[in-house]
């Protein structure tokens, strides 16, 4: 299973659009700047609106 991360201009408007397309939110979040959800088969990805560098 992988983890996506997305960037995003407006994490309230993607949150929304995900929660419109199917998604649900995840009971624990861990940042202020990113919300995690899983898409309806179950597979976690994040909206974040800060770039990740790794």
């Amino acid at each position: 299973m992988a983890h996506i991360d997305f960037l995003v201009d407006n994490l309230e408007e993607a949150v929304a659009h995900a929660i419109e397309c199917g998604a649900t939110k995840s009971e624990m979040q861990y940042f202020e700047t990113s919300t995690t959800l899983f898409n309806p088969e179950g597979h976690p990805f994040c909206l974040s609106t800060m770039k990740q560098s790794f």
